[in-house]
């Protein structure tokens, strides 16, 4: 039997540009780990009658509710009422509370202010979850709607109050009323590939694995294909998951440069480790962007040599040699500077890759001929230099971000 699961955010701040639920991700994470599939997640403003609908809402569709936020001790603090009222029961004021909420206070050498008593009030037959940093307690409810058993779990806002609350007082006792059912991901990862291309190839695959959930992630030079299986068994659920993955594998082939969530730095640092290999890199319209991911990496400094910003055609020709006619004769932003930028940093650092990236990054600089978001990329590894030329789209943050992506598939396709 499966078990559904559906998380509510209260809070209006949540609904501002100026702050994220990261308890849902959280908690998504902690639910799938005992077999619980997350349905829905909804944001709430503090709006007792908007809570009050989400909840109805939460109930008729999921088997575990979980709800965070909304537990203070103020006027907007309003989610224990609205359970309430969508469970059809009262609040009662539990003496147990109130004992610890004066103590709290008396420790402090603070007088309570009268409206934290309302942090006492519980769900009728709810049991109180202690909160061991902060006044706001949980709340663990059970009860049957409409014939299906149903738990809801109220949980404070701040998320080193909810983690720990969660996972000292739920997550076991969640374990213990739950069918025993697991789920086994995994994370195929493609480099430079559009998404419709690469889902004509895998979809006739996946579409055919009715118990592997597959969901496939756009992202700027990279498309994450996401298996998913549930089973009664771990063993069972990641074999489901490690036989697709292997079809998609056989398929895509060298296009997968990651296989466990690695990231393309991380991969090109393993192959360049493997290779005994060192790179060093010259970047013009990516500005750093291309050595900042690299050395993002613990233990970079074992491959990666180093790299030179050389934005302007001066730097271009006085740190890295490439000829002054070169630029004069095709542009800085052009294949056969690339190549000299490649072979020159190179031979300046003595690394047996040198990798250079040279483009239009906009929004301004584009002509007809050369028009925004050509990048020329290039590889030289001192027998030869491999040149490629891109035309990417997307504003200048979009078109930096696919140059440093293209650049490093180059080299890892290099490597292999």
């Amino acid at each position: 039997m499966s078990v559904s699961a559906e998380i509510i955010a209260v809070g209006s701040e949540l609904l501002t540009p100026f702050r994220q639920d990261t308890n849902s991700l959280f908690l998504t994470e902690q639910l799938n780990r005992l077999g619980v599939e997350v349905i829905f997640k909804t944001i709430v403003g503090d709006d007792r009658a908007h809570i009050e609908e989400a909840t109805r809402l939460a109930l008729d569709r999921a088997d575990v509710l979980l709800i965070s936020g909304g537990l203070g001790p103020t006027e907007d603090d309003l989610t224990r009422e609205a359970v309430a009222a969508a469970l059809g029961r009262e609040l009662k004021r539990d003496p147990g509370l109130v004992g610890e909420l004066y103590a709290r206070f008396a420790a402090r050498r603070m007088k309570m202010p009268e409206n934290n008593l309302r942090q006492a009030d519980l769900v009728a037959g709810a049991k109180a979850l202690p909160n061991l940093r902060g006044s706001a307690a949980g709340q663990w409810i059970e009860g049957t709607l409409d014939g299906r058993e149903k738990i809801v779990l109220l949980l404070p806002g701040p998320p080193v109050e909810l983690q720990p609350m969660f996972l000292e007082q739920c997550a076991e006792r969640l374990c213990q009323k739950l069918p025993q059912v697991f789920i086994a991901t995994r994370v195929l990862k493609v480099a430079m590939v559009p998404e419709s291309q690469l889902d004509s190839r895998v979809a006739p695959i996946y579409s055919k694995q009715l118990r592997v959930q597959t969901t496939i992630l756009a992202a700027a030079g990279e498309c994450q294909l996401h298996l998913r299986a549930r089973a009664v068994s771990l063993e069972e659920a990641q074999q489901l998951v490690d036989d697709l993955a292997e079809q998609l594998e056989d398929e895509l082939g060298e296009l997968i440069f990651s296989r466990e969530g690695e990231t393309l730095e991380q991969i090109v640092g393993y192959y360049l480790q493997m290779r005994q290999a060192t790179l060093a890199v010259a970047e013009s319209c990516t500005g750093g962007m291309i050595g900042e991911r690299i050395t993002s990496v613990s233990g970079s400094s074992r491959y990666f040599l180093g790299g030179a910003i050389v934005y302007s055609n001066e730097l271009k020709i006085k740190l890295m040699g490439v000829p002054a006619k070169l630029i004069k004769a095709h542009g800085a932003v052009s294949g056969p500077v690339a190549a000299a930028l490649a072979q020159g940093v190179r031979e300046k650092s003595k690394a047996r890759l040198g990798l250079a990236v040279t483009g239009i990054a906009g929004p301004t600089g584009g002509t007809e001929e050369k028009p925004v978001g050509l990048v020329f990329h290039a590889l030289a590894d001192g027998k030869k230099t491999e040149v490629v030329e891109r035309k990417f789209p997307g504003d200048r943050e979009m078109i930096r971000r696919l140059a440093c992506q293209q650049a490093l598939d180059m080299v890892r396709r290099k490597l292999l």
